[in-house]
């Protein structure tokens, strides 16, 4: 089946004064930049002072973990410092024990809501810059690849060793930029670090899996929830629904959910349908259906209590984001709703068999656009067939049971 989008329905192009903005925001890097000097490699590394810049949020922190392991195992005697939003700290424990030092910074147009002013994002910068040249670093390592701010923030506080990759954004700021390939995340993490590391790998999941930490009351939490829901210690077979997304166009229809969720009812397995605090309108809505099976604890788990929910679940389903990630760091199988997100970058990073992508049958996916002016004519993921994800979800039970 295929679908096409009009050209009425299309996203109009950037405005003239935001191409300009960009236009100079580049100019002034490289003026800014200078010549670039030469690598900067320093002698010692393994006790070297090293400065990772992560400023996303959920599943591109736990997408992290790989590589800040191997770092860290690397490194043993390295002082690493890893800089993040404090959007990202729930996910913290998918890097357990991997660095020495976190630093919180409120790192601009990252922040949910309305985005920080031009004045803001420079005074940021300038701040942060001088803030964290007291600490001199010795190496850098600017994870994503097109975030200018943080590859011009590690310019600023002087680190002579700045590793990212080759965009048209960061490379005027880096001192090593390697080539962008159509890579997932976690290789292009891993990259990265063997490039410091002046090693070479080949990334694979079971190599270098997700991971993420649950302490016993993590998991005690979880089991008392299912406990005070169901009223049974075997709450099997199990299914966690988390219908939400970071992106409106990543969503699929709450009531196809809700025939997943009866579906599911009806053989008789139980269903928790998740989301976060300001989720609690759709996860609502998704748990309507007709059975006491069905039960809704949107906006009712921290993050880590979501995760061990998931750890005890059979199945978890949804479309992209970060608690999907959240499932398959903690071994659970998963299924993924996907159209505008290129899952060959940012789909699940394990076992294909047990980590499976329902892709939109838009010939148009993935775009990678997520920011369209009208959420409701980018319809890719909402036109993925009901039965489709009971076929994938039913073959996934069969291998939990």
């Amino acid at each position: 089946m295929s679908r096409y989008i009009s050209a009425e329905s299309k996203p109009q192009r950037p405005r003239l004064s935001t191409q300009i903005r960009a236009k100079l925001t580049r100019t002034l890097a490289r003026f800014m930049a200078g010549t670039r000097p030469g690598n900067h490699m320093p002698q010692q590394l393994d006790s070297a002072r090293i400065l990772v810049i992560r400023p996303d949020h959920l599943g591109d922190m736990l997408f992290t973990g790989p590589a800040m392991r191997w770092l860290r195992h690397s490194l043993p005697r390295a002082h690493i410092a890893l800089a993040i939003g404090p959007w990202g700290k729930p996910a913290l424990p998918g890097l357990a024990e991997t660095y020495d030092e976190l630093i919180e910074i409120p790192f601009p147009a990252f922040e949910r809501g309305n985005p920080s002013s031009a004045l803001t994002r420079w005074s940021l910068l300038w701040h942060w810059g001088r803030k964290l040249r007291t600490d001199q670093y010795d190496a850098a390592l600017v994870l994503r690849p097109d975030h200018w701010w943080g590859a011009m923030l590690a310019r600023l506080a002087d680190i002579p060793l700045r590793l990212g990759f080759a965009t048209e954004q960061t490379s005027p700021w880096l001192t090593l930029a390697l080539p962008l390939g159509r890579e997932h995340a976690v290789v292009s993490n891993l990259r990265l670090t063997a490039a410091l590391l002046q090693e070479s790998i080949s990334p694979d999941p079971p190599q270098h899996p997700l991971d993420f930490h649950l302490s016993p009351r993590d998991l005690g939490e979880a089991d008392k929830l299912l406990f005070d829901i169901f009223g049974v210690d075997n709450f099997h077979p199990l299914v966690i629904i988390h219908p939400g997304a970071g992106a409106a166009v990543k969503l699929w229809q709450p009531e196809k959910w809700r025939q997943i969720a009866q579906w599911l009812a009806d053989m008789g397995v139980r269903v928790l349908v998740s989301g976060g605090p300001d989720e609690t309108a759709l996860t609502r809505s998704v748990a309507a259906a007709p059975s006491g099976n069905v039960v809704d604890i949107g906006g009712q788990t921290s993050f880590a209590t979501l995760a061990a929910l998931m750890q005890r679940a059979d199945v978890v389903l949804g479309p992209d984001s970060g608690p999907l990630h959240l499932a398959v760091a903690v071994g659970t199988p998963t299924v993924h709703l996907y159209g505008p997100a290129d899952p060959l970058l940012f789909g699940p990073w394990g076992d294909a068999s047990r980590h499976v992508v329902v892709m939109s049958e838009w010939d148009c996916a993935p775009c990678g656009k997520l920011d369209w002016n009208d959420p409701a004519a980018h319809a890719c993921v909402k036109d993925i067939p009901v039965n489709k994800v009971k076929t994938v979800t039913e073959r996934l039970l069969s291998i939990s049971r």
